[in-house]
């Protein structure tokens, strides 16, 4: 079956903006605006010279709903189909789309405080509902904000990218909003001077600080499965009911993959 690009979007990449060698943000334009819900995944590719459909991945949208600016934070992935062929374009190439973006990774409008893990890249649907939720507010289409906060975790502080910085700035200009990011690996970032340990690590002690109704309250985990497990347990040990705790893992391990 050959190609239908009536599918697709057609994007162009505007710029990869990189914070190590298997990190970067892309940020692609489309011809229209782009409609989606806060923390949902789109289908991203390109066509090689060796199929006419293109390869395609899944990937988080980073950036809010309604405009034809989309950005990505994606991770470079060793013997990666895709991202092999990502790192390779040059502003103004082509990538396509596919028409709809979906996943059920959105913020539950039935609790107002937000609890939200992320490892490294996983980062992206929490700011694409952030930046939704400022513009709703901007707006007026919402008069009273929801709860955030957003723990963030990597080896080393660079591979929080310049969503450090940029939620850093957030944090400090809304009320709504805490960001609090986390390095594992301290001994190798001497200039670190913020939270140290897994992102796993520190939930209990920034919830509690928080002082989240438990029962007004939901929970996110999103990016590597072993946080996504132990985070989990710990959100359960807390007493959040199972239907209030939501994940989007990026990847299966292999010996997950192959159970």
């Amino acid at each position: 079956m050959g190609f239908d690009p009536s599918q697709y979007l057609e994007l162009t990449l505007v710029e990869r903006v990189d914070f190590s060698d298997d990190l970067a943000v892309f940020r692609v334009r489309a011809e229209q605006p782009v409609d989606f819900t806060p923390g949902q995944y789109a289908t991203l590719g390109v066509r090689t010279a060796e199929q006419d459909r293109p390869l395609l991945r899944p990937y988080s949208v980073a950036s809010a709903p309604g405009t034809r600016d989309l950005e990505f934070f994606i991770e470079r992935v060793e013997d990666g189909a895709l991202t092999s062929h990502l790192w390779s374009l040059d502003s103004g190439a082509t990538l396509w789309m596919r028409e709809r973006i979906v996943g059920r990774f959105v913020l539950d409008q039935d609790r107002r405080h937000h609890v939200m893990v992320a490892t490294v890249t996983g980062v992206g649907p929490y700011l694409s509902i952030a930046r939704a939720q400022q513009q709703a507010l901007a707006a007026g289409r919402r008069s009273t904000p929801h709860r955030f906060l957003i723990l963030h975790g990597a080896s080393r502080s660079w591979e929080l990218g310049t969503y450090r910085e940029r939620l850093t700035s957030f944090s400090q200009t809304v009320d709504w909003l805490d960001y609090i990011p986390t390095v594992s690996r301290p001994w190798e970032d001497s200039d670190w001077a913020g939270e140290r340990g897994r992102v796993e690590d520190v939930i209990r002690k920034h919830l509690d600080d928080a002082g989240f109704p438990l029962d007004d309250t939901a929970a996110y985990t999103c990016g590597h499965p072993k946080m996504i497990d132990k985070a989990q347990g710990i959100f359960q040990r807390v007493g959040l009911p199972e239907e209030s705790i939501h994940e989007e893992k990026y990847f299966v391990e292999r010996s997950e993959a192959s159970a």
